[in-house]
């Protein structure tokens, strides 16, 4: 059997900057997702509009505007409907309006299915997070999303790049490695039992270590699936708004497939698992 091939060196010449822009995007996420409410529902707006903006870019490049728009209203109905409490309708409401983004893409965009397409993928991710938010002790679980997440990627980053070793999908991210992926799996299973010895977590370590295992698999299902996306428009970052990290799509790709993951977990906590 041909081995697979060895992953290439991490570029470290912009690592400064990525701190940097860490340092400063980290904290607004965290101090909206503990104080909730309306500061939670712009960062969210603003977040979504920017994606949509960014998907435009990708799917539309002839006519990015027109669907951006398009898919800025049609994800934001969701997440109004979400906010106001009504997450059943929010969820019903995602499909018509993928529906009617598609068509006002029709005759702007080479494949106007993108624009649809680029609906089903952002707003899910939207109304998990409002559901999750709103739940009781929410803001805890928002915390744990957000800190599962995050160690899967500084895992995934910091084994893969020690380690190295064959490449996990080299076909659409040259850079991922096998040693990453379990590095990242590790932390965010550590990070989830880590969470759960906070008394107002209602999981025990076993069912915390679960959940952190299940956001960092989604986690890097995201990742991969969103450099699947930007091989076949052939963009090698979704935008350029965080500087050393390239676009807020680049940012947010794991995190938009583990929170629809971590949400699945609340429901089932709220359910008596995990007790």
């Amino acid at each position: 059997m041909t081995p697979l091939p060895q992953a290439r060196r991490f570029d470290w010449s912009n690592l400064a900057l990525r701190v940097a822009s860490a340092v400063v995007l980290v904290p607004a996420a965290l101090w909206t997702a503990w104080h909730g409410g309306w500061v939670f529902l712009v960062l969210i707006s603003v977040g979504m509009a920017l994606l949509a903006i960014e998907w435009g870019g990708m799917s539309a490049p002839k006519a990015p505007v027109r669907v951006a728009a398009a898919l800025t209203a049609a994800i934001l109905v969701a997440v109004f409907l979400a906010h106001l409490g009504y997450f059943k309708t929010a969820w019903l409401a995602i499909p018509i309006c993928a529906l009617a983004a598609a068509l006002i893409a029709r005759g702007v965009a080479e494949r106007a299915v993108d624009a649809g397409y680029g609906v089903l993928y952002i707003a899910p991710a939207a109304v998990s997070l409002v559901w999750l938010r709103s739940t009781n002790q929410g803001h805890w679980w928002t915390l744990m999303l957000f800190a599962c997440t995050w160690a899967a990627d500084i895992g995934a980053f910091a084994v893969g790049s020690t380690l190295k070793g064959p490449k996990l999908w080299p076909r659409f991210s040259p850079n991922k490695t096998w040693s990453g992926f379990v590095g990242g799996l590790l932390a965010a299973m550590a990070t989830g039992a880590l969470m759960a010895g906070l008394s107002v977590f209602r999981l025990d370590l076993r069912a915390a270590a679960l959940v952190g295992l299940a956001v960092g698999l989604a986690t890097m299902a995201g990742d991969l699936w969103e450099s699947a996306l930007k091989r076949r428009f052939g963009v090698k970052d979704s935008g350029d708004i965080i500087p050393g990290h390239g676009g807020l799509l680049d940012r947010v790709d794991g995190l938009m497939f583990a929170v629809v993951v971590m949400a699945a977990a609340r429901l089932a906590n709220h359910l008596g698992w995990g007790h």
